[in-house]
C-alpha cells in the first residue's frame, strides 16, 4: 500500500486529467495540454508535469473554461463521484461559466431562419454579393 501511495505522488498531468474526467482517454488529455488548452499561473503546461495539491489550472473544454483547484492526486480513473472529489471548481468559474452559458443560450435565440433560401432568393443573393456563377 506504501508503494501505491508513492506512485499516487509521482502522477503525470495528462493521467490527472483523464482520472479527474476532463477528457475521455488520456490522448485527448495529451493532445489538449500540448494545444494550450491547459493552463498553470498563466503559462501553457506539458503532459509530464506533476500536479501538487492546491495547485490550480485553467482548463478549457470546448465553450467552457474552468478554473479547478487540486484536492487528491490519483493514476485510476473511477466513477464520477470519486473523479469529482480530485478538484474544486472555483467560485468565480462557476459564475463566469454560468454567464456564458446563458448569454450563448439568448444569442442562439435571437437568430431565426426560415431554413433553405428559394432558388430566387438564391439568384439575388448572387446579384447583391457581384457573383456571376450562373
Amino acid at each position: 500500500m506504501a508503494q501505491k501511495k508513492e506512485e499516487d505522488d509521482k502522477v503525470r498531468l495528462d493521467k490527472w486529467l483523464w482520472a479527474a474526467r476532463f477528457y475521455k482517454t488520456r490522448a485527448l488529455a495529451k493532445t489538449a495540454i500540448e494545444s494550450g488548452k491547459v493552463h498553470h499561473r498563466g503559462e501553457r503546461c506539458k503532459p509530464g508535469k506533476e500536479p501538487r495539491i492546491g495547485d490550480e489550472y485553467v482548463i478549457r473544454t470546448g465553450f467552457d473554461e474552468k478554473t479547478v483547484v487540486v484536492e487528491a492526486l490519483s493514476i485510476v480513473r473511477r466513477g464520477a463521484p470519486e473523479a469529482q472529489a480530485l478538484y474544486r471548481e472555483t467560485e468565480a468559474s462557476i459564475a463566469k461559466r454560468e454567464t456564458a452559458a446563458a448569454q450563448r443560450k439568448a444569442g442562439a435565440l435571437g437568430v431565426s431562419t426560415d431554413g433553405k433560401p428559394s432558388k430566387k432568393q438564391r439568384r439575388d443573393l448572387f446579384k447583391f454579393h457581384g457573383s456571376n456563377s450562373e
